[in-house]
């Protein structure tokens, strides 16, 4: 199939066993986020978003039911991938997600001032930087977990 790995789709290793202080550190990261006191909608979508970006159907599948949770609608939810394109979310939210898609493609634009300037008008800097540490949170378990090949559907 495109865009599956080749080979055995197992898990690699187990990497909470493996290294269960880096792992702990990662789940720490979460928790702060979580406390920040950012709307934890909010940083479900940004989750789902990231998480739809790398393509982590686990992530996308848990973050999904995270944010039906929260009260997130199953149409909010369904249209992420796309909201730059229908009026359901906020100036808030999209600045939120321009900053998100930016941060989780660090590599394309280097988050440029522009959408910087835009979630600064919406965010105050610990805001943005809970933020910030949020998407890179996420990132991160993306990475390590279609890396390890963990928790596939």
């Amino acid at each position: 199939m495109i865009g599956l790995p080749e080979g055995n789709l197992g898990p690699r290793v187990d990497y909470a066993k493996v290294a269960p202080e880096g792992y702990d550190k990662l789940e720490q990261l979460s928790q702060y986020v979580d406390k920040s006191g950012l709307p934890r909608n909010l940083l479900e979508l940004i989750r789902l978003r990231a998480s739809q970006i790398n393509g982590c159907t686990y992530c996308i599948k848990y973050h999904s039911a995270r944010a039906k949770a929260y009260g997130e609608s199953d149409e909010r939810i369904w249209l992420l991938s796309a909201w730059e394109r229908v009026p359901i979310y906020t100036e808030k939210e999209k600045a939120a997600f321009a900053w998100t898609e930016e941060i989780t493609l660090i590599s394309k634009n280097h988050a440029p001032d522009t959408v910087y300037q835009e979630a600064r008008k919406f965010f105050s800097e610990k805001e943005l930087v809970d933020l910030t540490l949020a998407i890179i949170s996420i990132n991160a378990w993306n990475r390590i977990s279609i890396s390890m090949r963990d928790r596939l559907p």
